[in-house]
């Protein structure tokens, strides 16, 4: 198949694109930055223009839209703006190519979140009676504007004309790699430094799923025509922060990490640039949808998932020590053929 992914650059593009070329499929990559994907071809384009978008759709099968800003910032003005304009714009755009397409692609795959919904603790947010979050009381502002740009960012989809093409919105979790840079390695760095203690009073619920069962469910979803509309991609266990950072630890082989209070909290916020709701907000979500319809999960458990990933992490560690040994070691003595795993951005990636 030949399968386009507009912003397949960052974390969750480099996982899937690699996937999918191991597997034999042409993989456009649509990028803001020139440079080398680590599989794939790369396209540059500015994120409005339509015009890369109608070229790489024909004779595409699948479109994967992952276009959007990184939340990891603060919520200014300035950043607002560009968070949500870099995911309506880029949805309202696809729509109108896949519209123009004289062979549209059969199945429209655009990312969305499980931030959409609810703060809360007393039940699971599932597709079928999840609440929509944004009236909660008691939360702060920043939350709320998460969540309209999530609605915003379905309500493109929704809005666009293709009554050929099969639309689905990714409601996905924290994917968990063991990929330097991502989500699972900052937190595992704070295990490794004594701080992976629990956040805040830790009964915040955290919706992860391993990259594995995301890369499956992905393929799970191009080919079954009936799961249309909105979908959690996320693995059937969230549990509360203070469980899931225990775990975590004890995955590793440390018994104690320094909890963090949410004073702290706000304060290395600030210092980072980055916002607490990342942290804080209970997501306890669960994939209804991808379970009714059969799916079957590879890591469905935290405590599996964090030993498989932990033991991965440390695998491309001796792999980054050794490269670095090699390195350092006078041009005449280094031995041949050894290649490292790394993409143009010089992240390195965990092998599948």
């Amino acid at each position: 198949m030949k399968i386009v992914i507009p912003g397949g650059s960052g974390h969750l593009g480099t996982i899937l694109a690699r996937s999918l070329v191991r597997d034999g499929h042409e993989v456009v990559i649509l990028t803001r930055t020139a440079g080398v994907p680590q599989a794939g071809r790369a396209v540059v384009w500015d994120g409005r223009t339509i015009g890369p978008w109608t070229t790489e759709l024909a004779g595409a099968d699948v479109v994967i839209n992952l276009a959007g800003r990184s939340v990891n910032c603060r919520y200014n003005a300035r950043n607002r703006k560009e968070i949500a304009s870099s995911r309506v714009d880029s949805t309202r755009v696809m729509g109108e190519a896949i519209s123009r397409s004289v062979w549209p692609p059969r199945v429209w795959l655009q990312a969305s979140t499980a931030t959409i919904y609810a703060h809360r603790f007393d039940a699971a947010n599932d597709e079928n009676s999840g609440i929509i979050g944004g009236a909660e009381a008691g939360v702060p502002e920043t939350w709320r504007f998460s969540i309209d740009v999530a609605k915003e960012w379905e309500r493109a989809l929704d809005d666009a004309e293709t009554p050929l093409t099969r639309r689905v919105k990714l409601r996905s979790a924290i994917v968990m790699s063991p990929d330097r840079g991502g989500p699972f390695d900052a937190l595992l760095g704070l295990v490794r430094r004594g701080l992976g203690g629990r956040a805040g009073d830790g009964r915040q619920f955290v919706s992860w799923i391993h990259y594995r069962d995301f890369v499956s469910a992905i393929r799970w979803i191009i080919e079954r025509d009936e799961l249309a509309g909105a979908v959690n991609v996320s693995a059937p266990d969230p549990l509360p922060n203070a469980e899931f950072m225990r775990e975590l630890r004890m995955a590793w082989g440390i018994g104690f990490g320094l909890p963090s209070t949410q004073w702290m909290l706000e304060a290395g916020a600030l210092v980072l640039g980055t916002e607490t709701e990342l942290i804080l907000k209970s997501r306890r979500v669960t994939p209804a949808r991808l379970l009714a319809s059969g799916f079957t999960f590879e890591h469905p458990t935290w405590p599996a998932a964090a030993r498989d990933l932990c033991a991965r992490w440390r695998a491309i560690d001796r792999e980054l020590r050794s490269e670095r040994s090699e390195y350092d070691r006078p041009k005449l003595s280094r031995l041949p053929g050894h290649h490292s795993h790394r993409d143009h951005l010089g992240r390195t990636h965990a092998a599948p």
